[in-house]
């Protein structure tokens, strides 16, 4: 697939749904992608909760449920873009849960703006090895799939990396991954849980170096968003004198006062999820947690995303799109609600993100990181998910769900 697309027309593509009356079932979403894309759907012995993975972009979970192949499909799935067979020519927003970045986006040491580019829309370019190039399945199994790529990388400032990264997909036991969380599965919810185990080398000559630019592992999760959605990111309380702080709002301007609350007293950041406003935000290293999630209350579905969050945290590359004073000084968290890039314009599609990064990886030759990052989506009796979304997030549905 060599045509490109220009960017216009890829700003104003939105989502085909599979039926006018509601969101697409994981298996119509699965028989979609198998028109056009290998994939791989990992299962339990039951067959109730699967994972859908596509290989040719990057090992990426596409989607999932919890009620087989007729339940609700929980990953936001570009079917328009898909269907083209057409390469876009700045970024490829294929969709999908679980998809492996590498940061960071913006600064000087900015692995998506060349030398001498400004951070500007018409200079921001995806590395094709992140973008259009498939990830080699080197492992499966009914309940996992193991994959691998080499590549190189330039930054803005010109150094280059060398890097192998290494994707373990894993079907995962909801109950386990609650118990983890001390929280009981019970009876009349419903889950699927899966984790992605992300491994980037070193294979160069040279150490990575702080003054030559560090890298980071990103992983981005991007759901079906509806008018009822709201992201969930506990952060740790405290003076910013001590911590920083509370919440970067200005990676695309400010976000709007009415879709962000930032609860102090229970130390919680509510974000409107509606995809009706191209917004984003961050948690730095001192306020993150190690969850966060969102309640799509129209839906009645609890998503919950757990990480490896090292203690102390260290540094965080920097992706705002500017040069940079602390270009280590970057956010552990982050969470993109889509919406028009321009007044009257249309976004990318129906859907918002959550996502988590590695700290910033200064690797000897040969070194390597590790990142984990696990999803769990939860159905069912709404009690239940009150619940567990208090004793995990730290929040009441009430309070969330109030205007």
């Amino acid at each position: 697939m060599n045509t490109k697309l220009p960017l216009a027309l890829l700003l104003s593509m939105t989502a085909c749904k599979s039926t006018a009356t509601g969101p697409a079932t994981f298996g119509d979403d699965v028989a979609f992608l198998r028109q056009h894309v290998e994939t791989i759907v990992l299962s339990d012995a039951m067959g109730e909760a699967q994972v859908a993975l596509v290989p040719a972009y990057q090992g990426r979970v596409m989607t999932s449920t919890a009620d087989g192949a007729s339940g609700r499909s929980h990953g936001w799935v570009n079917r328009e873009l898909i269907a083209s067979r057409k390469f876009a020519d700045h970024n490829n927003v294929f969709g999908g849960e679980d998809r492996f970045w590498i940061g960071p986006e913006g600064g000087q040491y900015s692995v998506f703006f060349g030398p001498g580019a400004k951070f500007e829309l018409a200079d921001w370019y995806t590395p094709p090895a992140i973008d259009t190039e498939p990830f080699d399945l080197i492992e499966k199994a009914s309940d996992r799939a193991l994959f691998r790529r080499r590549f190189q990388l330039a930054n803005c400032s010109g150094t280059k990396f060398d890097v192998e990264v290494t994707r373990s997909i894993r079907l995962r036991d909801a109950k386990e991954v609650l118990a983890a969380m001390r929280v009981e599965l019970p009876s009349g919810v419903r889950g699927v849980a899966f984790e992605s185990e992300n491994t980037l080398v070193n294979l160069g000559r040279d150490a990575w170096t702080k003054e030559r630019g560090l890298l980071s592992i990103w992983i981005l999760g991007m759901f079906n968003a509806s008018k009822a959605s709201t992201v969930v990111v506990p952060f740790e309380p405290g003076p910013e004198s001590a911590l920083g702080r509370v919440v970067n709002d200005e990676y695309f301007g400010k976000v709007p006062a009415e879709r962000l609350r930032v609860l102090a007293d229970a130390g919680v950041l509510l974000f409107t999820a509606d995809a009706q406003c191209r917004s984003k935000l961050g948690v730095g290293p001192k306020r993150a947690k190690d969850v966060l999630g969102s309640w799509d209350a129209e839906n009645k579905v609890l998503t919950l995303v757990q990480y490896s969050l090292p203690r102390p945290a260290g540094e965080y590359v920097n992706s705002l799109w500017k040069l940079q004073d602390e270009p280590y000084g970057g956010d552990v968290v982050n969470s993109y609600n889509d919406g028009p890039s321009t007044p009257g314009g249309k976004g990318f599609g129906n859907f918002y993100e959550l996502e988590t990064s590695s700290p910033a990886l200064a690797l000897a030759p040969g070194g390597r990181a590790t990142h984990r990052h696990t999803t769990v989506h939860l159905v069912g009796d709404e009690r239940a998910l009150a619940g567990i979304a208090e004793r995990v997030l730290g929040m009441d549905l009430k309070v969330i769900n109030e205007p």
